[in-house]
Order: structure tokens, then C-alpha cells, then sequence
């Protein structure tokens, strides 16, 4: 069973924009390994490169019209992101013993969320932030081996927080999601949106009693307006797809000023007279009463459909939608 949304202006989608929301737009996919220094650096070092992290960030943000919070606010987000974050499945960790370094090493979290390790074997991590992972190991040396362990654990890929981007996006596959990040990063991460992308795209989220539900977000809104309450916060195990829009042909021939093909997006749609406009117009030779459309019918029989251009123009009747594969033609007037 699913459940659709549309999110619209009056949605409730907080409008704010924090910097874990502007990191890959600023860094265009060096948020990991940057997030990576600065969370092993020394304090000096974690400040300078937190620092670089936001004034990028803010210049990102502030280049789209966004308010931007403090810049102590947005480093304490991410601070406290890498404290808090717990590991899951698929996380890779550096485990480092000070002063051994023959038990230092680099394992993945297993499914059932251990990790294996020289003279301990396999220790349960999963559900655990970092700090208390160096506690648990440091115990497990002491009470064994060594006397005052110092255990350091870097999170190296964040596996367990990981979001799919499907669709009319330039690089599809699935991102790594640090912090709070939204539909504009993971999009900029992957790319950006390809000439064949929609109008929309759906977010499906899959809650925790198992049902699914989707999100219809408005690109256009989002991107070209720039309404940020459409900017829609990510989860674990989202998918963002962005709809290939299947492009549409229509050929104008006969009295028109640039007869030919003409290519339009399904989503966008085209009606008779637009068609008629986007090949220039009519000459003054045409007869706008004798138009005919040619199309098939449902068997795939050829129809042709005379309409008056006059009686469109004076209200007189509706415009004709367009549809693929029609074919316009403009007779020329005999007087």
C-alpha cells in the first residue's frame, strides 16, 4: 500500500537552509572526504577545514537567495552530526591503537552489524556513535592486554545513511547522506538533471510499519522560482526519481513560415496554435479556415480533422491539443 504527497508551498517544509544542506552544492561530491578531515583532524586543523567548509557553503547559499544561520550554528550542525551519528550495516571504520600499530585496521560493519578485529575477533558496533565504539574496544584491550588502550575510530564511508537517485540525472546511483541534506544536494551530487528530465520528481520513503509512500515534488517550483519550503529533507534508504519526459513530434508543413518538425516535452504539451507559432506563424497566403490534422485513431487508422484557425482566435471554439506524431497543414488561400 502507498501513499502520495504533493508538496506545495503551504506544506510545511521548513524554508531554512543549514550547511550540511549546502555541502555538496558548494563542494560538488568532496563533502566526504572532507567531512572525513575534519573529523580526524587535530583541533587546529578540524577548525581551519570546518571553517573553509562553511564559507563555501554560505557563498553557495547565499548565491540562491537562501538566509543562511550563523556560521557557529552550522559548524556546531555538523559537530554534532559526527558525535551523534551511530554506525550502521555496510560502514566503513578505521580502527587505530595507539602506539600497536599492528592492530590497526580497516573493516566494513557486517549485516549483523560487527566488525572483526585482531586478538578481540568479532565485536558488536552497530547502534553505537564512534565515541562509545573507542570506549567499548579500549575496555576490551584493557581487560585483556594492555593497560591504558587509546582506541580512535574514524567513520570512512557512511554506508548505513545512504540515499538512490534513479532517472533523468546525469550520474544515477546511490550517495552517501552526512547530516540533514535535501532534494538540491543530492541532486547536485548527481549531476544535475539531464534535457530529458520532467517536470517533477517523487520521492519514495518507505516508513516503518512497511508501507510506502511518495512525495511529488515540483522541479520548477524548486529550481526556476526557487521556492526552498520545496526543498524537502532526505532520509535513509530514499529514493529521489526524476521521470524521463518522453519528447513528442509534430509536423507543420503548407503555408507557414518555417515548416518542419517540431520537438516539445510530453509534460510541457502543445496545442494547435502553438505549434503554428513556433513555425513562425502563418503566411499571407494561408487559409486559416481549411486547416487540416492528420492523426491516428486507436486502430491505428488515419484521421484528418479540418479546423477553422479563425474561430480558435475568437474564442469560438477550444485550441486542439497536440499529440505525437500529428501532422498540421496549412492550405494556401485561393483568393
Amino acid at each position: 500500500m502507498s501513499h502520495t504527497h504533493s508538496i506545495t508551498e503551504s506544506g510545511g517544509i521548513p524554508a531554512l537552509v543549514n550547511v550540511n544542506e549546502s555541502l555538496r552544492i558548494a563542494s560538488s561530491g568532496r563533502v566526504r572526504s572532507a567531512s572525513f578531515l575534519a573529523e580526524r583532524a587535530p583541533a587546529t586543523v578540524s577548525h581551519l577545514v570546518r571553517s573553509a567548509f562553511i564559507c563555501g557553503c554560505v557563498l553557495a547559499v547565499l548565491s540562491l537567495g537562501w538566509t543562511v544561520p550563523s556560521a557557529q550554528a552550522q559548524a556546531g550542525d555538523l559537530q554534532k552530526f559526527f558525535e551523534e551519528y551511530k554506525i550502521g550495516a555496510k560502514d566503513l571504520l578505521e580502527i587505530r591503537v595507539f602506539g600497536l600499530d599492528e592492530l590497526n585496521t580497516t573493516t566494513r560493519v557486517s549485516e549483523d552489524g560487527t566488525i572483526s578485529l585482531p586478538l578481540l575477533g568479532q565485536v558488536v558496533v552497530a547502534g553505537l556513535t564512534k565515541g562509545v565504539v573507542e570506549e567499548k574496544l579500549s575496555t576490551l584491550l584493557e581487560a585483556r592486554y594492555l593497560k591504558n588502550a587509546q582506541v580512535t575510530v574514524f567513520i570512512k564511508e557512511y554506508q548505513s545513511r545512504r540515499v538512490a537517485v534513479v532517472g533523468a540525472v546525469k550520474n544515477p546511483g546511490t550517495y552517501e547522506l552526512l547530516g540533514r541534506q535535501t532534494v538540491i544536494q543530492i541532486l547536485s551530487q548527481a549531476g544535475g538533471l539531464t534535457e530529458s528530465a520532467g517536470t517533477e520528481l517523487f520521492i519514495l520513503r518507505e516508513s516503518r510499519s512497511g508501507l510506502s509512500a511518495r512525495l511529488d515534488v515540483d522541479l520548477e517550483k524548486l529550481l526556476v522560482e526557487g521556492n526552498t519550503r520545496l526543498n524537502v529533507p532526505l532520509y535513509p534508504n530514499d529514493v529521489v526519481n526524476v521521470p524521463i519526459d518522453k519528447p513528442i513530434t509534430i509536423y507543420v508543413f503548407g503555408q507557414v513560415r518555417n515548416p518542419g518538425a517540431l520537438q516539445v516535452k510530453k509534460s510541457k504539451g502543445i496545442t494547435l496554435l502553438q505549434a503554428i507559432a513556433q513555425a513562425g506563424g502563418t503566411t499571407d497566403r494561408a487559409s486559416k479556415s481549411g486547416i487540416t490534422i492528420k492523426k491516428k485513431d486507436e486502430l491505428g487508422r488515419e484521421v484528418k480533422v479540418t479546423v477553422n484557425l479563425n474561430d480558435i482566435l475568437k474564442g469560438k471554439r477550444q485550441d486542439v491539443p497536440m499529440e505525437d506524431g500529428y501532422v498540421v497543414y496549412v492550405p494556401e488561400s485561393l483568393f
